[in-house]
């Protein structure tokens, strides 16, 4: 059977392993998580400009990257 570069076999799959797409898919939450503390953060000290701007960008990489709802 083909190998990989890495000595693992090659499962007939193309592309990222299912867990390197949940572990990628789980850091992406992660991030996703702290963007929205951070947002919630400067609005609690009262930074709304940075805080507005940042909820837009969350809202376009929800949207656009993530294929998610704007309100999760």
């Amino acid at each position: 059977m083909a190998q990989n570069g890495k000595g693992d076999e090659n499962n007939d799959s193309i592309g990222e392993t299912d867990d390197e797409l949940e572990r990628w898919r789980r850091a992406a939450e992660d991030a996703m998580q702290q963007l929205d503390w951070a947002i919630g953060y400067l609005h609690g000290i009262r930074k709304t400009e940075i805080s507005r701007a940042l909820a837009k960008n969350r809202s376009h990489i929800r949207t656009k990257l993530l294929d998610r709802d704007e309100d999760r």
